[in-house]
């Protein structure tokens, strides 16, 4: 708890009519914050026993593209059921939710023939990216990673992506941060190749920037790394530690998202399913590449986490050798005059110069004359 003086300061500046903003301060009242706990709990609290409860969203957004190798045709709306007449049109639909609704999904789910299942994965939070193919339906769950510059965090969001017989349906929680516009940018260019092949190739896009997203997050994380370790080579102190265990913990966060990812591409390219077009194999190869690029990358900057760790307990160390070091040449040098001021400080009698006219400048001069002796035979001897 904090101690008197913390209130003490609150209740001064409330004295001086200054504003104070009570989530900066009361935050600290809670012991664990201090220590960044909270970031802990937020990583590692997942248990598949228990489906939390997803809060419905309050808007949805609802964006269809109908297209083939000549015409497209562009449509928002804010209700699903002006989707379900593109099936089975003889063109590829892409159809785009930002914002999830139990309703909307069971709607789109029971036009399109997904499986209640997969439904089912769609509405659930924080589940283990995955690539299931059920009836005829290939569904790939995965998530987009964001790098948060204000708390310097690592956040996702859930990506749900169902690909079937002409048609792609992606399911999204937030609208304002989306790596799909170049898709759409693209899908605006008349004969380009995301216009003249099948739905398995934007599902190869699709796939293919979240990956490249991956290396955007990690480059923001390596940025910190690097400016991290020169801090802890120059001057290493408990806030260095502080931002060790913060980014080991956000690295936690690219690990755990991008492993999954590896395995999610290397089931689709050994996938049979007819959905997937020999062709488009070569594609998924390319953004598997990518992956394990980006695996190894995290692998890498989890090594030098663990380095750097090493680097600050050693300079700790480093530190309180050199003081125990000075420490303890001075007390050497103070042990001559010890010596010499508790010999003439005995009671005895007859002391030799102890009652001299030059005993006292004599005393004095040896208690200067070896220490710095001592200082020559210290500094020949490379201890300092």
């Amino acid at each position: 708890m904090p101690g008197p003086f913390f209130f003490a300061y609150l209740l001064y500046l409330s004295f001086m009519n200054v504003k104070l903003k009570p989530e900066k301060y009361l935050r600290y009242l809670y012991l664990p914050n201090l220590f960044g706990t909270q970031r802990t709990k937020e990583i590692l609290h997942v248990n598949p026993t228990v489906v939390p409860a997803r809060a419905e969203a309050n808007e949805v957004s609802v964006t269809v593209y109908h297209y083939d190798a000549n015409t497209l045709e562009e449509k928002k709306s804010d209700s699903v059921e002006e989707c379900i007449h593109y099936k089975n049109s003889g063109r590829i639909t892409w159809i785009n939710i930002d914002g999830l609704r139990k309703a909307d999904v069971e709607i789109l789910s029971n036009h399109y023939g997904v499986h209640p299942l997969i439904a089912e994965d769609i509405l659930s939070i924080d589940q283990r990216p995955k690539m299931d193919e059920v009836e005829g339906v290939l569904f790939c769950l995965l998530n987009m990673l964001y790098y948060n510059g204000t708390k310097k965090t690592v956040e996702t969001e859930q990506i749900s992506i169902v690909l079937g017989q002409n048609f792609v349906i992606t399911f999204q929680e937030d609208a304002r941060r989306d790596a799909f516009d170049p898709i759409r940018t693209r899908l605006k260019i008349a004969r380009s190749q995301l216009r003249q092949r099948s739905a398995d190739y934007l599902l190869y896009v699709m796939l293919d920037l979240i990956v490249d997203n991956y290396f955007i997050v990690m480059e923001a994380l390596g940025e910190q790394i690097e400016s991290l370790e020169e801090e802890v080579v120059r001057k290493s102190n408990k806030k260095s530690l502080a931002r060790i265990n913060q980014l080991r913990k956000e690295l936690i966060v690219l690990k755990r998202n991008i492993a999954p990812v590896r395995d999610l591409i290397n089931s689709i390219i050994r996938s049979e399913s007819e959905l997937l077009d020999d062709r488009t194999t070569k594609y998924f190869k390319d953004v598997y590449d990518h992956i394990v690029q980006a695996y190894d990358l995290s692998e890498n900057y989890r090594d030098v986490m663990m380095s750097m760790q090493d680097l600050y307990v050693s300079n700790v160390n480093l530190r309180l050798n050199e003081v125990m070091k000075v420490m303890t040449i001075v007390t050497c040098l103070l042990a001559p005059a010890t010596v010499i001021g508790g010999i003439f400080g005995m009671n005895f009698d007859i002391i030799p110069f102890a009652h001299h006219e030059l005993g006292f400048y004599l005393a004095v001069g040896i208690m200067f004359l070896v220490p710095v002796m001592m200082l020559f035979v210290f500094k020949r001897r490379g201890w300092f």
